[in-house]
């Protein structure tokens, strides 16, 4: 991976009302695959730390949300792919969280969205700790999703 250190970033996709969970599932994983063509250190999916009510298995995966770890200098390589990506798909936004921080990422592009991506990449430059990210899971932990 390239320099700076590493922060965890929670991307949770956001289908159209026709999209199902398997056609979910299967973006994510599209999307994993991707996001590890980029200089990332890691992308997992997020797996539920505690079983959902009804349910006895705990571990299970969230559909549709991604761990990625990644320097401060490939988190603007991260979002330009995730919105060039989610253009061609029934993904219509993607909610990305660095700690508190997160930005909706939109299939629509425009100069506001990209001032937004900018003005949120600069955030992170000038107020995350040198580690950390969402959280205080570390690279390779499970992480626990948390709605946005």
């Amino acid at each position: 991976m390239s320099g700076g250190a590493s922060q965890t970033v929670l991307i949770e996709l956001h289908g159209g009302q026709d999209s199902d969970l398997d056609e979910l599932e299967s973006l994510t994983f599209e999307l994993r695959e991707r996001l590890l063509e980029l200089d990332v250190e890691d992308v997992d999916p997020v797996r539920q730390e505690t079983a959902p009510t009804g349910t006895k298995i705990a571990g299970a995966l969230t559909t549709g949300a991604l761990v990625v770890s990644v320097g401060i200098p490939v988190l603007r390589k991260v979002l330009d792919v995730l919105k060039v990506w989610i253009e061609n798909r029934p993904v219509r936004t993607a909610s990305v969280t660095i700690g508190n921080n997160t930005i909706e990422v939109q299939a629509a592009s425009s100069a506001n969205q990209r001032r937004v991506i900018e003005a949120f990449i600069s955030a992170q430059e000038s107020t995350l700790p040198p580690t950390g990210g969402f959280g205080s899971h570390s690279a390779g932990s499970d992480a626990q999703h948390r709605p946005c």
